[in-house]
This record gives structure tokens, sequence and C-alpha cells, in this order.
């Protein structure tokens, strides 16, 4: 063998060897940076929605950390950080009361299901959704609310 082809089977074979870990890391790709939410598109009940929602994704290794920087119907500020581990184990979210872990399951490439607990116990679940041309992101959640009322909500964000 001569070196160019020495060369093209070496790099051809650090691709296949690297592609395994890039499958399923669209969606974390995807929604690196700034998202804020379009109200007009969204659902919140029992409401009120909040007044503004910014969410800012940045990798964190394979990971990606999620700061959610909420403006609620109240005005108060309140700051929500995710750890987004796709690997079906609770993990530490800070910021709300009413959880302290998430757990995400990737289905796909574009879709997620997750799981938000309190002590071990599962409060709120839901599904995260990037579009396919990656502008819009959509989180839905079922569950318990503040004061232990039922939820659902669809929150529609466009990327920044």
């Amino acid at each position: 063998m001569n070196r160019r082809t020495i060369l093209v089977l070496g790099l051809l074979s650090a691709a296949l060897a690297t592609a395994p870990s890039q499958v399923g890391l669209t969606q974390s790709n995807l929604l690196i940076g700034s998202w804020k939410l379009n109200l007009a598109k969204s659902k919140f009940s029992p409401g009120p929605p909040p007044k503004s929602q910014t969410l800012n994704f940045e990798g964190a290794g394979q990971d990606l950390k999620n700061t959610a920087d909420t403006v609620d119907a109240q005005d108060q500020v309140i700051k929500v950080v995710f750890m987004h581990i796709y690997d079906g184990k609770p993990h530490p979210t800070t910021g709300n009361p009413l959880f302290d872990a998430t757990t995400y399951t990737r289905v796909d490439d574009h879709h997620v299901k997750w799981v938000r607990s309190k002590a071990d116990k599962p409060i709120q679940t839901g599904s995260n959704e990037i579009s396919a041309d990656g502008k819009t992101f959509t989180v839905s959640t079922e569950g318990m609310g503040a004061n232990g009322q039922p939820i659902s909500s669809v929150a529609v964000y466009e990327k920044q």
C-alpha cells in the first residue's frame, strides 16, 4: 500500500470509530444556543403563563446544561438549571422547589422523554421535540404543579 492509501484508510477508520459516539447527538447539537418562549403558540393549564422565559443550552462534554431564566406572572425571577444527560438515570436539577432531579431518555434525534422527580418520586412527565429545521423547540409537560394541582402545558420556543 502506498502512503496515500494508508492515509485514506486511516482517516476512514477514524471517522468510523467516532461515528457511533455522534449518533443520537443531533438534538443536543441543535439545541445549543438561546431559545425564547413564544407565548402566543404556547398553552398553559391552569395558567397563568410566565411573562417570559429563555432557555440557554451549552455543551457540557457530551451532555448539555440548560439554564431556564423565567419571569413568572407575579414578576418573580426564577433560574432553573437542568443537566441533559441522556442515560435514563436521574440527575440533579436546581432552582425549582417542585423537583430536584430530571431523567432524560432519548427516543430519536429529535425527541426526548423525561421525568422530573422530588425525593425519587415522579412529579412531572413530558417530552422535548426539536423541529426538523432546528428553529422550534417544543416542551410538553403533564403532572403536578404548585399546591399539588394538576398541570398540562405545551411550551413552544424559537431559536434566537
